[in-house]
């Protein structure tokens, strides 16, 4: 255990040194195109995630990379973790994220995270925030950025599920890009809300695409939400064993 608090302070101090001065390089490259900004930006995570690897031991495999598909599709993926939020960025195509407007508040992290080009709207605007997410959705799909959608809006601990909302489901029956569903059981190395942070080797399963044809959000998003927690209950079922 004292290791562990040993190697998740040395991480800490690691992300406390690195993400100011990657914030400021993120703020001198607007005036560059949003592929260029994504490119230098991401960086940031890839080092976030090799830190988490080399001092904290957080290794990662991924299953069904095969199913990604050449086309920007909407990822809609588990959330138990911070870690995903960061790897993804190595692991999938070039993508934004649909999130809440507030975290663009946050200093260093919001500003670099502002020049990423994310889908940023208001949840409290109902049906205007419904118009937000169509409209900046089909700008990022049309200029080749895959869209992660987190559906039950919030991390969640490892076993536990959250209310799935239909919003990713409601955007590809819009605007006909296929659905991604990603499983992962990072919640049990990176916890949510829990600093100290444990050696082991997360496991993100990409499973077959879904697509909306003929088929209504509610019940498009039902099987999806299906498919991810049972994987999710797979892949936390081989931890225990």
């Amino acid at each position: 255990m004292a290791g562990a608090v040993v190697r998740s302070l040395a991480f800490a101090l690691m992300q406390i040194l690195v993400t100011p001065i990657w914030a400021c390089i993120a703020l001198l490259t607007f005036p560059f195109s949003a592929q260029l900004r994504y490119r230098v930006i991401t960086t940031w995570s890839r080092v976030i995630v090799h830190g988490a690897e080399v001092i904290c031991g957080i290794r990662y495999r991924v299953l069904g990379f095969e199913n990604v598909p050449r086309e920007p599709c909407i990822i809609v993926s588990k959330h138990e973790s911070a870690w995903e939020t960061l790897a993804f960025q190595a692991i999938f195509p070039k993508q934004v994220w649909v999130i809440k407007r507030e975290l663009l508040w946050i200093p260093f992290f919001g500003w670099g995270l502002a020049m990423l080009s994310p889908i940023a709207i208001d949840r409290g605007a109902g049906r205007r925030a419904l118009k937000q997410m169509l409209d900046q959705g089909r700008d990022r799909l049309r200029r080749g950025f895959c869209i992660v959608v987190f559906p039950e809006g919030t991390r969640v601990a490892p076993g536990e599920t959250g209310v799935y909302q239909t919003g990713g489901a409601w955007l590809a029956e819009k605007t006909g890009a296929p659905i991604l569903p990603v499983a992962l059981d990072a919640g049990e190395y990176w916890p949510k809300k829990a600093f100290i942070k444990r050696p082991g080797l997360i496991t993100v399963s990409i499973g077959p695409l879904f697509r909306a044809e003929g088929e209504k959000p509610a019940a498009l998003m039902q099987n999806i939400a299906a498919w991810i927690e049972n994987e999710t209950r797979r892949l936390h079922a081989h931890e225990t064993v």
